[in-house]
């Protein structure tokens, strides 16, 4: 069974770092790291669109990802109070005929 890598936020960063500022060929970089070249190239994606929030961690999400999590949870709680409230109307509508 092949078991999956977990690299630290850390690590991450210094591999863009290599590559970025001291110049390093993601080729070479990969090499050295014992990574694929794909892995590195999301790393440098990830690390130059969004800087501060790269690499959030396992569980933790980014602030923008959350937001949407909340307002989807949010969204169905209204869902489900319209959906009694509906019910609701539609017994008393019933039983005042």
């Amino acid at each position: 069974m092949v078991t999956r890598r977990v690299f630290t936020k850390e690590f991450k960063v210094e591999a863009v770092r290599l590559v970025k500022e001291q110049g390093v060929s993601i080729a070479q970089a990969c090499r050295d790291l014992d990574l694929h070249d794909t892995v590195l190239r999301k790393w440098i994606k990830d690390q130059e669109s969004d800087p501060e929030n790269a690499f959030p961690g396992r569980g933790v999400q980014k602030p923008d990802t959350a937001e949407v999590a909340a307002l989807r949870k949010e969204i169905a709680k209204l869902k489900m109070e319209r959906d009694i409230l509906k019910k609701a109307a539609a017994w008393f509508a019933k039983e005042s005929m």
